[in-house]
């Protein structure tokens, strides 16, 4: 058996009672989040934690969603073998072609010209898998982060939308694979970490819901958790102006702002805990918060003492 003595700091041989391990293991993530993130640049750090490989190659064979609805009694049987259908069919085929590109030929000129979209900072979105990670103010929001790249991309969509079978094809079609809302959906992200291990751009939103109005809302953890097991990087982006799109039925022609910013890199974890998920996200989600200001969105009010102390002590 290999000696692990030593290899965190407070960690003695494993002859302790479960509460003792209990301790040992939680300072010992407190030091790993320490080397992950504290010292970004650093070589060597993270070489020693046998969880960080290189990014994996994945192959899905099966649906998760037995395993994940197993003893939950609300959504019929019928509803679960729907959204199943829907990601397998993304994580096996992807867009359906046939439909996305002609669709997005009409669409992308009219998103251009009726909303007269602004894209500033599309350069920094690399080629290969990236996980686009951005504020969410109108189900426009997909659409127009979409036409900043060349390339079809992939994006989480509530799961209610598919109980219309119509408009939950033609939004697979698209490249939508749905997640339920308020809980922790595994099988979405399994499909998000298998189409970024396919090399495809993954859409999420990390505030889990709408917003339409006033600053940010604080984000869920999830964005973080896939950073950490995908291994992709993250382009923290920001769309204002969709909100005021939408009146009733009626969809007017105004002004939409995105900014995309620099790509933000964290090593690949196997199963990164809780913890370490959040602190990844609260790494990424001020990055949001950047690209919002510089939109000139309006900014949570407790971060104006911390700019005033900033100013004083600058002075």
């Amino acid at each position: 058996m290999e000696d692990n003595t030593g290899k965190w700091p407070g960690v003695s041989p494993c002859h302790q009672s479960p509460e003792q391990l209990h301790v040992i293991h939680g300072r010992a993530e407190r030091a790993l989040v320490g080397r992950l993130l504290g010292s970004p640049g650093r070589s060597g750090d993270t070489t020693r934690n046998r969880s960080v490989h290189a990014a994996p190659q994945i192959h899905w064979s099966g649906s998760v969603t037995a395993k994940v609805r197993a003893g939950n009694e609300v959504m019929p049987v019928s509803e679960q073998d729907t959204l199943a259908r829907h990601h397998e069919r993304i994580r096996r085929r992807g867009v359906n072609r046939i439909v996305y590109w002609p669709v997005r030929a009409f669409v992308q000129p009219a998103l251009l010209l009726y909303f007269r979209v602004r894209r500033a900072g599309r350069h920094h979105i690399p080629a290969g898998r990236v996980i686009l990670a951005a504020n969410h103010r109108s189900f426009l929001d997909p659409f127009v982060i979409g036409i900043c790249i060349r390339r079809p991309i992939y994006f989480v969509a509530k799961s209610e939308i598919f109980h219309n079978r119509l408009v939950g094809w033609l939004l697979n079609c698209l490249g939508a694979f749905p997640v339920r809302r308020g809980e922790s959906d595994e099988e979405s992200m399994a499909t998000a970490l298998a189409l970024l291990a396919r090399g495809e751009a993954v859409v999420i939103f990390p505030e889990g819901t709408r917003r339409r109005t006033g600053p940010l809302q604080e984000p869920k953890r999830g964005v973080g958790r896939l950073a950490l097991e995908s291994g992709a990087p993250v382009v923290p982006i920001a769309v204002a102006g969709t909100e005021r799109a939408r009146r009733g039925w009626r969809i007017r022609p105004v002004r939409v702002n995105i900014r995309c910013g620099r790509p933000l890199s964290y090593p690949r974890i196997e199963s990164p805990s809780p913890l370490l998920a959040t602190e990844v996200t609260a790494r990424i989600w001020p990055c949001v918060d950047l690209q919002w200001a510089w939109l000139g969105g309006p900014m949570r009010a407790e971060a104006e003492p911390k700019e005033q102390e900033a100013e004083s002590f600058a002075a």
